[in-house]
């Protein structure tokens, strides 16, 4: 099926100003997580995810001990999520997902980079209905069949698994991501996620050509700079370069 995800690595922080972003941005990801779902990563799968990513994308271990420690004390801000949904340059479809201690000052900064780039923001919504809320899960492996067996077998719903050049794909609803990630470490001892995390998936993908090719990756520059940005959704479809 070849369904398109967006790898984190493939937008990696360059520069040390860039790398200070992604810091913070996970420092605040695994504090809001560890204050929701308990300091105990074996306990608390999201938080173990979320640590195990942060180690792939280099994030130093006292930003990780310290969002924990912070969580632990229970003080330290009070985050709430928000996301806005919009349309980007060439038309195509955005989802903006942020966690915030200041509502209005985001909404305010995210519709600024909408209007900025001659983009229109919607009302919750607007976009949503276009994407599939998916939990993926990327690992090598071979034997497709046996990872199936091993997800049916814990009740998990799978929307869709893929077996390409040594490596297995599996989606499931963004409910089952716990239950699925535990069902996968429970079956495959040594398994190394390549990616783990919940996404939205484009059912359909929008082309961005010409002069909105700029524009668009202004548009994500500016949405990427602002610390209230977690992620950032979208159907675009790029040329290749």
């Amino acid at each position: 099926m070849g369904r398109a995800y967006q790898n984190r690595k493939e937008s990696m922080a360059k520069t040390a100003a860039a790398k200070t972003k992604v810091y913070s941005k996970y420092g605040r990801e695994i504090y809001m997580s560890a204050k929701s779902g308990g300091i105990d990563p074996q306990a608390n799968l999201s938080l173990r995810g979320l640590i195990e990513r942060a180690k792939k994308d280099q994030v130093p271990s006292h930003v990780i001990e310290k969002a924990i420690d912070k969580a632990k004390g229970g003080a330290g801000e009070d985050y709430s999520t928000a996301r806005y949904e919009g349309y980007g340059p060439g038309n195509c479809m955005v989802i903006v997902d942020c966690l915030t201690d200041n509502p209005n000052r985001t909404f305010g900064d995210v519709r600024l980079a909408f209007t900025k780039t001659k983009c229109k923001i919607g009302t919750p919504g607007t976009v949503a209905h276009m994407f599939d809320h998916c939990a993926i899960f990327v690992f090598k492996g071979e034997d497709e069949d046996a990872v199936l067996e091993a997800l049916m077998e814990a009740d998990v719903d799978v929307t869709d698994i893929e077996n390409e050049e040594g490596q297995i794909t599996v989606f499931t609803p963004n409910t089952e991501y716990a239950k699925a990630r535990q069902a996968l470490t429970e079956a495959f001892a040594d398994i190394d996620f390549e990616v783990d995390e919940i996404q939205f998936l484009p059912k359909t993908t929008t082309p961005v050509e010409g002069d909105d090719i700029p524009l668009f990756e202004k548009f994500c520059d500016m949405l990427n700079e602002l610390d209230d940005v977690q992620n950032i959704f979208h159907n675009a479809e790029l040329p290749e370069q």
